[in-house]
């Protein structure tokens, strides 16, 4: 209920109403209380994990499995659902509040195919993924980076063979609303694979990784509420890769693709990473995501045909030490990660 101030008191003042416990604010000559709710993470801060591989020759093996943690407690990860497809190697960190999306990928084995299939789950239910629309194009499926704001999630590059070139193709939804793509803008260059993504509300970072057949270090931006092609950011220590990044709203964190040195980088500002510590073990295309304070590592390849279920967690403000967070239900590499409090959101 608004009250009568003193004729003194200035337009746009605030205070403390210490009987009612609220924030208010003056205008129009009357105390007003100030909105201060803030976003229901339904479920919990979430992450999830969908779809994954183990490579050949000897296991050759692609999952349709969804796990889901919850970010701000260790244990291990639980099923959520299935993929509609077994789903691997497709862009990751595009997910909303409510959404998680496994945005293109190979499909299959041990024969693949490269779909521009979308599909998503919602954070609050667990239950399998569902169709969402596809890309602008099936090229690409192969390792595209992504990355999100709170409304749209965006997906740059991807090739269709480990071997071969690829695309310079930025495409975009619009999460809350199901439909296909739309063509955002280009790359600098084509093929890039291997890459990963991370975002601020504003601003989207692309980070290369394989520009067939050398790892390249290159990083470039684009402005997430606006079309055009991407520019130079600055340089990584050394190239990610495979979907390795996650981030707050003001720092990055990307791992190598040695599988051990983590770099940071300063989203606002344009500029080079600097290095911030290293993964709990030793291990590549591991998958990543994050809350506010924590950066999430999963999976990953420790050497040839032979993968991991750890889950690492990084205090995203404070250098050091990856600390071991549980495991996953599956051992493989997993490239579709998200989480529905990011730091795009």
């Amino acid at each position: 209920m608004a009250l009568k101030p003193p004729v003194e008191v200035p337009q746009g003042a605030i205070r403390f109403n210490t009987d009612s416990q609220k924030l208010e604010f003056f205008s129009q000559d009357q105390w007003w209380e100030m909105a201060t709710d803030v976003p229901t993470l339904n479920g919990g801060t979430r992450a999830a994990f969908m779809g994954g591989f183990q490579d050949q020759p000897v296991n050759n093996t692609s999952f349709n499995t969804i796990d889901y943690i919850t970010i701000a407690s260790a244990g291990n990860a639980q099923d959520f659902g299935d993929c509609t497809n077994k789903t691997f190697d497709g862009a990751s960190n595009i997910s909303s509040r409510t959404r998680q999306f496994a945005y293109m990928g190979r499909q299959g084995g041990p024969s693949f195919s490269y779909a521009n299939k979308i599909e998503f789950i919602t954070y609050s239910s667990t239950g399998n993924a569902t169709d969402f629309g596809d890309a602008t194009t099936s090229v690409g499926g192969y390792r595209p980076a992504g990355l999100s704001n709170a409304t749209r999630g965006v997906r740059a590059g991807g090739s269709n063979n480990p071997s071969t070139g690829g695309v310079n193709v930025i495409d975009y939804i619009t999460m809350a609303a199901e439909g296909n793509a739309v063509d955002f803008g280009d790359l600098s260059a084509a093929k890039l694979r291997y890459g990963g993504g991370v975002a601020s509300p504003t601003r989207g970072i692309i980070l290369w990784g394989s520009n067939h057949p050398a790892y390249v270090n290159t990083m470039e931006h684009i402005t997430i509420a606006t079309t055009g092609n991407a520019l130079d950011f600055g340089d990584l220590i050394e190239a990610v890769g495979g979907g390795m990044a996650s981030g707050n709203s003001t720092r990055a964190i990307a791992t190598a693709k040695d599988g051990d040195l983590t770099q940071s980088i300063q989203i606002s500002t344009l500029g080079n990473a600097i290095k911030f510590g290293t993964l709990s073990t030793t291990r590549n295309s591991v998958s990543m995501t994050s809350s506010p304070t924590r950066g999430v590592a999963a999976g990953g390849v420790i050497s040839p045909n032979t993968y991991s279920n750890i889950i690492d967690y990084l205090s995203i403000q404070t250098e050091g030490k990856a600390v071991d967070f549980g495991d996953l239900t599956v051992n493989r590499h997993t490239d579709n990660a998200g989480s529905n409090a990011h730091g795009g959101l």
